[in-house]
């Protein structure tokens, strides 16, 4: 028995996107045209409404840029978690939560590191604010799971050997277990340069893969956290999902999908 994502699939493909700003739109329509999926990290505190001409993403136009993709936090004012008061880390994180909320009417429990600069107590903060998950700048150019994702190290940055590390990507070893491209950036730095060449070969390259799951930064971790809390039987024959969500495993009869509450023999 192993573990694979939902219906069967074998590897997922995510993306993680910074600060909000006006190039946003079109990187979310990119890969949405694509039928892929990500996460957009957000610092509420430059958010304005859209006839104001910020350079960032309007209030009134966030459902809209980024529909089918989550939204998260980057704090309000993009300031260095190591480097302020635990009272100034709680309001960068909750305030943030609260504004991005209320904008979207969802949960937002999802967060990337301001700088990609974070400590121990930085990472308690967060936990004690509700955030789940929260990714850092640390390229692994590999393709496992996080081991703790308060500490979700990335694939790589989009400038970094992309489209050689997509290509191993689509023939992954089998030895890995779970395989997840995670690539992360700024729109601007397309959008500065006005050259968009590369992520858009990427996603046309990994487009339409019948064994790749397209999915959100949170949608990942909420799947591989219910993984972690499976229960199997002393001969490990028989597995219980005690958690919320299905979670699927491959046997030698094929893909098991084992329901909320539900035992399974996986043998």
């Amino acid at each position: 028995m192993r573990f694979v994502y939902p219906k069967g699939l074998r590897k997922a493909l995510t993306f993680s996107y910074d600060d909000g700003e006006i190039f946003d739109r079109k990187l979310a329509k990119l890969l949405r045209d694509y039928g892929m999926r990500g996460t957009f990290h957000l610092n509420s505190g430059s958010l304005e409404p859209v006839e104001k001409g910020s350079y960032h993403v309007g209030t009134g136009e966030l459902k809209e840029v980024y529909a089918g993709h989550e939204i998260a936090c980057h704090g309000v004012e993009h300031r260095n978690p190591t480097l302020i008061t635990r009272q100034q880390l709680v309001l960068e994180i909750q305030e943030d939560r609260k504004a991005l909320e209320k904008l979207t009417g969802g949960m937002v429990q999802g967060m990337s590191y301001a700088f990609g600069n974070y400590d121990d107590s930085v990472i308690r903060v967060a936990k004690e604010l509700g955030i789940k998950y929260s990714r850092t700048v640390n390229s692994t150019r590999g393709f496992f799971p996080p081991a703790d994702f308060m500490q979700w190290h990335p694939t790589c940055h989009h400038s970094d050997r992309l489209l050689e590390l997509g290509d191993r990507f689509l023939k992954v070893e089998d030895f890995y277990e779970l395989p997840l491209m995670y690539v992360w950036g700024h729109s601007f730095e397309f959008g500065r340069s006005g050259d968009w060449s590369e992520i858009e070969a990427f996603a046309e390259k990994m487009a339409g893969k019948d064994d790749i799951w397209y999915a959100t930064n949170m949608e990942i971790c909420t799947y591989i956290s219910a993984q972690r809390q499976q229960e199997f039987s002393a001969d490990g024959h028989t597995m219980y999902n005690p958690t919320a969500i299905s979670v699927w495993v491959s046997i030698r009869e094929g893909c098991l999908e084992v329901k909320p509450g539900e035992c399974a023999r996986i043998i």
